[in-house]
């Protein structure tokens, strides 16, 4: 069996008789406004339980976060395995080519000069996105 959180939440909401679609489209605002409400359900329960612990609940609620948001891209037709990639692509082109890191005072790895923002919307249409109409 796979351990791949999209085909885990695939296998899921197949099962369940819930939204799977293959290519990316926009859905009704009820189901998007659903589909919202999880996601910030679960990130609370992460906010709740991310300072004091224990830790195996955090580990669960960081686990439902990213179920209910493989589970969301599936509702929109998001294939969000390419959308992360593109994501992890453009954040590694925050480290300069001298291997310098730019930090906010608390840690937080800054955008320097070499850039490079990600194009969610090229990886969507290679998905088969259509703006502004149908996949």
């Amino acid at each position: 069996m796979s351990t791949s959180p999209a085909d885990l939440v695939r296998a899921f909401h197949l099962a369940f008789g819930l939204d799977a679609r293959s290519a990316p489209e926009e859905v009704s605002p009820e189901l998007a406004a659903h589909r919202g409400e999880l996601l910030a359900e679960e990130a609370a329960e992460v906010a709740e339980v991310a300072v004091e612990g224990p830790l195996d609940r955090l580990a669960h609620e960081l686990a439902d976060v990213v179920y209910v948001a493989y589970g969301t891209a599936l509702v929109h037709g998001i294939d969000l395995d390419e959308v992360i990639a593109e994501i992890h692509r453009a954040n590694m082109s925050k480290l300069g080519p001298d291997g310098q890191v730019a930090r906010r005072a608390d840690g937080k790895v800054l955008k320097g000069e070499h850039y490079r923002a990600p194009d969610v919307s090229a990886v969507l249409r290679r998905q088969g996105w259509r703006p502004g109409g149908a996949a």
